[in-house]
Formats: structure tokens, C-alpha cells, sequence
């Protein structure tokens, strides 16, 4: 390790990606508090972290305000597909806007960094692709999705207010649809059903006609950007996306994991549901220019990683 040991929070770091970004730093040397309430993060996420002595967990919801001594935090606590960020929307309103203050006013008080973990959401149902940082969306405020795609905006909001106001240092990340080994299996994201489906034998199943698109980014490579950024100079704010521009349809995703699983499922569609994005893709050249960061895992590797973690889970 270069340099001091920091102490770094890590709210949400029960979940997916937050277990995955908890061990990097650990990687790093550096101290790191998991906050979450389990939610929809899980313990066993966290499991092989515990006999690790610069590892602590901490069982709390960040919408209740919290007081802890650290160097940088990391924000990744809120629920982030869309069947559990819609199953209780005001939860999930809080949890941006409330949690965002609790985590604000925490670092205020001891001159914390923070980075957010915002969304592609902010960007709706664009109107353009790929989507640049400075695209300021198309979003629906009274739809099923409103109620993370608001919070995160409200978020981002109060993440610049405070650093004009309070002088409180903040990086803004738009994450990409992210993949991986602990995914939660009953997320309802599309990479991990169509594995449990293929895994299963079972219909495939694509909302719509399977053309819309999405770029899948893995997850170790958006830890890599997270921390990269964190690393950057104070007055680097962003926001900044970060994610795989490599574009593709829902189709041929499905295609694909019917392939790397050997599965014998076929194809189902259903309707698309309501404000279901038709594209996204980020645009990443501020990534690559600021941090030298591209995705290095291809998708078919992230993928048989992927189908190799949910193949274990449905054993245990």
C-alpha cells in the first residue's frame, strides 16, 4: 500500500456491488466500515470479508443519521432494480434524499470525501445515444420508475449543493447496467434472470420485441472506475459515467446466454413495461480521458463468471 491508510465507509456494502468494491479496498489496504441493513444486500455478500481485521460491518439504514469519523464514503445504499426499488417507492425516495443528507452531513463534519453512486436512469428513456454526461434526460416524474430516477437526481443535486455551500468534496458516478457474481437472483435484472432461466431450462423471457439495448458493464470494472475516481483532484465533481459502450440488444443477450449456459430454453416475449428504456449506452469519453479507464472484461468472460456464481448458488 502507498501512502496513508484511510478509513473508508461504504454505505450499501452488503450488496452487489458494494461487497465487490469492499473487498478492492480491503485489497488496498486500506480500513473499511460496511454499513447496510440487508435490505436488499446480504450478509453472505460480506462473509469471506469478516477475518480481515481492517474490516468492520455496521447493521444501519442510512435514511436514520449516523456519526462516524472516516476520510471517504462511498454511497451505494439504495435499492437499484426496479422490482425492489418499486415494491416500496417512498422507501426508496428516502433512502436517496434522506440518506444522501444523513451521508452529506456526516462528511461535512469531518471532511469526508464522498462519491455517489448515481444511475443511468437520470437519463430516462433517452432521446439520444450514446449518452453523454451533459444529456439532462427524459424522464417520466409520475411513472413506476420515478421514484429512484427522482431520488438519484435529488441526490446529485444535494451532492453539488453541499460542495458550493459547505465546501464538501463530492464525486458523482452514473453507473451503467452493471453484472456479476452476487448479484442479488431475484433482482429481476435481465442478465441475471435470463442465467437462472437458461440454468433452469426455462423460457427466456424478453419484455417487448428484444431490440431495445443496453451496455453491460462488469462489475470489477466499474469498482476500478469507482476508486480511480475517488482518486481524482477536489475539483473534479463530475458527474461521470461509467460503463461498457458496447451496445447490444436484449435479443442477442439472451442469445448469448442461452449459448455459454448449453441451456435448452427457448424464447418468450411480454409486454415492455411502462418507461422501459428503448436505449442506453453510455458515452465514457470523460472516463477515458480523466481516469485512462475502459471496461477490460469482455462480455462473454463476465458472463460464464456470471453463470459459474448462480450455478454454485442453486447448489447450496
Amino acid at each position: 500500500m502507498s501512502g496513508k491508510q484511510k478509513k473508508v465507509l461504504v454505505t450499501g456494502g452488503g450488496g452487489f456491488v458494494g461487497s465487490h468494491l469492499c473487498k478492492a479496498l480491503l485489497e488496498k489496504g486500506q480500513r473499511v466500515i460496511c454499513m447496510d441493513n440487508y435490505y436488499t444486500g446480504s450478509e453472505k455478500n460480506i462473509s469471506h470479508l469478516l477475518s480481515d481485521e481492517n474490516f468492520k460491518v455496521i447493521n444501519h439504514n442510512i435514511i436514520d443519521s449516523f456519526d462516524l469519523e472516516v476520510d471517504e464514503i462511498y454511497n451505494l445504499a439504495c435499492p437499484a432494480s426496479p422490482p425492489h426499488y418499486q415494491k416500496d417507492p417512498i422507501y426508496t425516495l428516502k433512502t436517496s434524499v434522506w440518506g444522501m443528507l444523513n451521508v452529506l452531513e456526516n462528511a461535512r463534519r469531518y471532511g469526508a470525501k464522498v462519491l455517489q453512486a448515481s444511475t443511468s436512469e437520470v437519463y430516462g428513456d433517452p432521446t439520444l445515444s450514446p449518452q453523454s454526461e451533459s444529456y439532462r434526460g427524459n424522464v417520466n416524474t409520475m411513472g413506476p420508475r420515478a421514484c429512484y430516477d427522482e431520488g438519484k437526481r435529488v441526490a446529485e443535486t444535494l451532492c453539488y449543493d453541499y460542495n458550493k455551500s459547505y465546501d464538501v468534496e463530492v464525486k458523482v458516478v452514473r453507473i451503467f447496467n452493471t453484472y456479476g457474481p452476487q448479484m442479488h437472483p431475484e433482482d429481476g435484472r435481465v442478465v441475471s434472470n435470463f442465467i437462472l432461466q437458461a440454468l433452469q431450462n426455462k423460457p427466456i423471457t424478453i419484455y417487448g420485441d428484444g431490440s431495445q439495448t443496453r451496455a453491460f458493464c462488469y462489475v470489477s470494472d466499474l469498482v476500478d472506475g469507482f476508486i480511480r475516481f475517488m482518486d481524482t483532484e477536489r475539483k473534479v465533481t463530475g458527474p461521470l459515467n461509467l460503463g461498457n459502450p458496447r451496445e447490444m440488444t436484449i435479443k442477442q443477450l439472451a442469445d448469448a446466454v442461452i449459448e455459454l449456459t448449453n441451456s435448452a430454453s427457448t424464447v418468450e416475449y411480454l409486454p415492455l413495461p411502462v418507461d422501459d428504456p428503448l436505449q442506453r449506452c453510455p458515452d465514457i469519453s470523460f472516463a477515458e480521458n480523466l481516469l485512462g479507464w475502459t471496461p477490460q472484461v469482455i462480455l462473454e468472460d463476465g458472463i460464464k463468471n456470471t453463470i459459474e456464481y448462480f450455478s454454485n448458488v442453486s447448489k447450496s
